[in-house]
């Protein structure tokens, strides 16, 4: 019996299914690639949970000493809960933005015809060929040439961040919604009109519904291309409207770097966006694919 059982496992092994070297190599491969993931997040959680006079020492996988003080200090070493709300701010506004302006503009680019329509839809796709450190100068120059010429404070503002942000979450938003509202089929759009429904109702009626997982997609690429950036937080904020990204240099000083308070802080920042990833994952994931298969 014990030397029939293999021979039948194998004849009972479907012939279309990958051999088994494969499989061992896929699950090593996942097995690594899990460990690459979730070392460096247990090197913040256990370091963000010891006193700093151990963190600055020789790293020790198993702490000795357990401390939940630099998760309270991290409050009062720098005004984290003011950069925390700057950061809501802008990036909730520049989400907000630009979900609305993206679903206007691929709405008309998606269902009507107008002259420049290529030419509109390559050059939004074109502006993401550029890297951002190449607006850096241009924007900083305008944003205050605007100020001296019109009092409106755009440089060292959260309005002036937001505009900067929808500069780069803008074109993508509306090329990654022309792509969704072209698989929600027209006879939608044509049924709605017929019951009596504008072009508006029929979007917000109608597209809009049908279409939340690919707006939520972008919902999300906006959030996190406004609440991660760095350089243009660093040179187009003050004291009053740093946000978090930048804010988080202020655990270094000229006389020490509190590590575990950055550690700290770091999986703090990391809250919003990892329960915005939990509760919306069903409607990231198939915003990300439906568009690419009409």
């Amino acid at each position: 019996m014990s030397e029939s059982a293999p021979s039948l496992a194998g004849a009972h092994r479907s012939p279309m299914a990958p051999p088994r070297s494969f499989l061992w190599s896929r699950r090593i491969f996942l097995t690594l690639l899990t460990g690459f993931v979730l070392v460096p997040v247990y090197v913040m959680v256990s370091s963000s949970l010891k006193p700093l006079a151990d963190v600055s020492g020789t790293f020790r996988w198993l702490p000795s000493d357990l401390t939940i003080r630099p998760y309270i200090d991290i409050w009062s070493t720098v005004p984290l809960a003011t950069y925390f709300v700057n950061s809501l701010i802008v990036a909730g506004a520049a989400t907000v933005c630009s979900v609305v302006i993206a679903v206007f503009a691929a709405y008309a680019v998606s269902r009507y015809d107008f002259r420049g329509k290529r030419v509109f839809t390559v050059t939004v796709l074109s502006t993401q060929m550029f890297p951002g450190i190449l607006f850096l100068l241009p924007l900083f120059l305008i944003y205050v040439n605007i100020g001296q010429a019109t009092g409106i404070a755009l440089f060292g503002s959260r309005g002036g961040l937001i505009l900067t942000y929808l500069t780069f979450s803008l074109p993508f938003s509306i090329w990654m919604l022309i792509g969704y509202f072209d698989s929600v089929p027209r006879d939608l759009d044509e049924a709605a009109l017929v019951d009596g429904c504008g072009p508006l109702g029929a979007l917000f009626r109608v597209v809009v519904p049908a279409a939340v997982p690919g707006i939520v997609a972008v919902a999300v690429y906006a959030f996190m291309t406004a609440w991660g950036e760095v350089l243009f937080a660093s040179v187009m904020t003050n004291d009053t409207t740093r946000t978090l990204a930048v804010g988080l240099q202020g655990y270094s000083t000229l006389n020490d770097v509190y590590w575990n308070q950055i550690m700290a802080a770091s999986l703090v920042v990391s809250v919003p966006v990892v329960a915005g990833f939990l509760l919306l994952q069903r409607y990231l994931v198939a915003g990300l694919t439906a568009g690419a298969v009409k």
